[in-house]
């Protein structure tokens, strides 16, 4: 049975006001979102700097997937590890240590003299996206005010297709300009080095999670916190509230892993928060964001024009991402996901058709395909990518907060990797036109998943949420 819900007589929160706490709360956010940043950068330069790597290290289509899925397992491991390590260390701590990770992978890949050396400094950085993945958001949302917490814990997800759109554009610039050269590739990573150093120098002048302080029962500093980014009414107030939830817990038994697993409720959020993830990346939305280049080259772009081109969706990607933000506050996330998932899978079937009605050879393929690319990039940022982030960053409770985003976004990082190392097989097997229709029936899957069990989350403090899942009553609304 689940535990009652504890009584909740806290009075309502003051409402937010404008000040230089808003301002601070801004600045913090700016600096931890270039985690994101990197996050876009790290995974949007192979899109372009692919070639001209397997050009001068001799690289094979095997060998160039493992180049690329390399980043994208250790993600994986790096969500999940790191999500643990934030428990521990700290939010503010753990980011610190990304950015080391970010600059030391920069460096190995730049240098790399072949494959080995390439592989370990992908790899370097895959841990390093996979644990920005997962801490920077759980560290704006246990900033945010509850108001507008999909707003700021959604701008990571802005800066991760700020960072892939500069990816894009870099590699644009660098690959007509200087691609004639030898190691041009080398340069689209070098530039990676610089928001790097920035993020490393910015955290160290930002405060820790108030929440995170609170649970290790430092509450002078965890008020200290809340009163630079809150009025001081509201940060009072707040306090209380993290107060009163820290007795609670500790009236009921500490919460390790295994207790985890035998509260069927938190098993639930569990799944529900993996399922999320694999759902977003099942659209397919980054084998785009990787591949892009040769997916243009295939519906008839010569590479060069494909380089090019490929800065359309970059471009519509930001675009749909600061909407996103602007809505975020405003609109459930369960009514994000189902119209966001309805249109993705309206995009793949409109390519697969637009791919077997204009033959290769055709003028208009290369530019329709283009076209609904865009239109699925934009639906995709739109409606799902920002609110998926935001949700797996709400939805688990304190205790769990960093193995749960640890979990969801390891399932993610996952399944992004088998779709990295497979996608241009599948391509090469069953053309554009079966890819997509492909897409398209798993996006039908998890629109069936999202419309069944999926809970909403907004509006509520992540405190409430907290008793609601452990309780289940979140499954009853």
């Amino acid at each position: 049975m689940p535990p009652a819900a504890p009584d909740r007589t806290a009075p309502a929160l003051p409402a937010l006001t404008a000040g230089p706490h808003r301002r601070r709360l801004g600045l913090v956010a700016l600096i931890a979102t270039f985690g994101g940043l990197l996050f876009g950068y790290d995974t949007g330069v192979i899109n372009g700097a692919l070639r001209p790597m397997a050009a001068e290290l001799g690289l094979n289509p095997f060998t160039e997937g493992v180049v690329t899925s390399s980043l994208i397992f250790a993600a994986a491991i790096g969500a999940m590890s790191c999500g643990r390590l934030a428990d521990g260390w700290g939010r503010r701590t753990t980011i610190i240590l990304l950015a080391v990770l970010f600059f030391a992978g920069t460096l190995l890949v730049v240098v790399a003299p072949g494959l080995g050396v390439l592989v370990l400094g992908r790899v370097m950085l895959g841990l390093a996206v996979g644990g920005a993945s997962t801490v920077v958001p759980v560290f704006l949302a246990e900033m945010a005010p509850y108001e507008i917490r999909g707003s700021l814990a959604g701008r990571n997800e802005l800066m991760i297709v700020v960072g892939q759109l500069a990816a894009f554009v870099v590699n644009a610039i660098i690959g007509n300009v200087w691609g004639h050269l030898d190691g041009v590739w080398r340069i689209m990573f070098a530039i990676c080095a610089l928001p790097a150093i920035a993020l490393f120098f910015g955290m160290l002048r930002m405060p820790e999670s108030p929440r995170w302080l609170m649970k290790q029962g430092r509450e002078d500093e965890a008020l200290a916190v809340l009163r630079t980014v809150r009025s001081e009414a509201r940060a009072e107030a707040e306090m209380s509230d993290l107060v009163r939830l820290a007795a609670e817990e500790l009236a009921q038994p500490r919460l390790g892993w295994r207790a985890i697993f035998a509260n069927r409720n938190l098993v639930r959020i569990l799944l529900i928060g993996a399922g999320v993830g694999i759902a977003q990346q099942l659209t397919g939305i980054n084998s785009i964001m990787y591949f892009g280049q040769t997916v243009l080259v295939e519906s008839g772009f010569d590479e060069r024009a494909a380089l090019i081109a490929n800065i359309a969706p970059g471009v519509i990607a930001v675009i749909g991402a600061v909407i996103a933000l602007a809505m975020m506050d405003r609109f459930d996330r369960r009514k994000t996901f189902i119209t966001g998932l309805s249109l993705t899978t309206a995009s793949h079937l409109l390519i697969g058709v637009a791919s077997m009605a204009l033959p290769v050879g055709n003028p208009l393929r290369p530019w329709v395909i283009l076209a609904l690319v865009v239109v699925f990039v934009g639906s995709m940022q739109t409606f799902l990518n920002v609110a998926v982030w935001v949700y797996l960053s709400e939805i688990f409770p304190l205790h769990m907060r960093g193995f749960g985003m640890g979990f969801a976004v390891f399932m993610l990082w996952i399944t992004n990797g088998f779709l990295s190392l497979y996608f241009l097989s599948l391509v090469d097997a069953v053309g554009i036109t079966g890819t997509f229709y492909l897409f398209a029936a798993v996006g039908v899957m998890a629109l069936f998943f999202v419309v069944k069990f999926v809970p909403e989350t907004r509006g509520r403090t992540l405190e409430e949420l907290e008793e609601d899942v452990t309780t289940g009553s979140i499954y009853l609304r």
